[in-house]
């Protein structure tokens, strides 16, 4: 069975837990707290399995160590196809790839747990808001004009996608920071059509039972 190294309100292994449940693959939940007693992506054992020290990493049934999660999912996608998270089309493909990379490339790096535990050291929270909310509304802002006039139901596709799920993880963070999304209409309304399908529901961070501890 396939591992998942992962973290209740981890973006990225929020993702990863997404792409498993609308591909319908079962998976061993693998938990790493990353903040009590000073995170457990630390400890030697799990850093021998991922030398990055994060989260997620999943162990294919072959035994094999995939970390990052857009490398995780196109592994997923090419493995196991019969469940599309990618369009058909290479256009769209390519298009689901960037509009994907624009979150976790772009965004989410400048706003995860590492950086947001170094401003801590030295700015105050109005500070960080501050901060958290410029890339959020930076990232979304170019998404949502790049969506005007599409008549897909999701991103890039009349299906969720890679880019979908990559949104769904920013936006839960987006709420977590109090950052008002009133001017991204189409991305809240793609938004709340993807948290209506269990696969998306069943991933939330709060619906990971003995996980949420802190």
């Amino acid at each position: 069975m396939l591992k998942l190294y992962t973290y209740w309100r981890s973006t990225a292994a929020y993702r990863v837990r997404i792409a498993l449940n609308l591909k319908g693959l079962d998976y061993e939940s693998k938990p790493v707290h990353l903040v009590k007693d000073g995170g457990e992506q630390h400890l030697p054992e799990y850093q021998a399995l991922n030398p990055q020290g994060l989260v997620p990493a999943l162990v294919t049934d072959g035994g094999v160590v995939i970390n990052q999660s857009m490398a995780i999912m196109e592994y997923l996608e090419t493995t196991y196809p019969d469940v599309a998270i990618l369009p058909a089309d290479a256009i769209g493909q390519a298009q689901t790839r960037a509009m994907a990379q624009m979150i976790v490339s772009d965004v989410h790096p400048l706003n995860n747990l590492r950086v947001l535990q170094l401003l801590k050291k030295t700015w105050n929270q109005t500070q960080i808001d501050v901060w958290y909310a410029h890339w959020i509304h930076q990232g979304f802002g170019a998404l949502e004009q790049m969506l005007q006039g599409s008549n897909n139901s999701f991103m890039n596709a009349m299906y969720p996608c890679i880019s979908d799920i990559c949104l769904v993880a920013q936006v839960y963070n987006a709420n977590r920071f109090n950052v008002p999304l009133g001017d991204y209409p189409r991305l809240v309304d793609i938004n709340q059509r993807c948290m209506e399908l269990p696969a998306f529901k069943d991933a939330a961070p709060e619906a990971q039972l003995g996980e949420v501890d802190g």
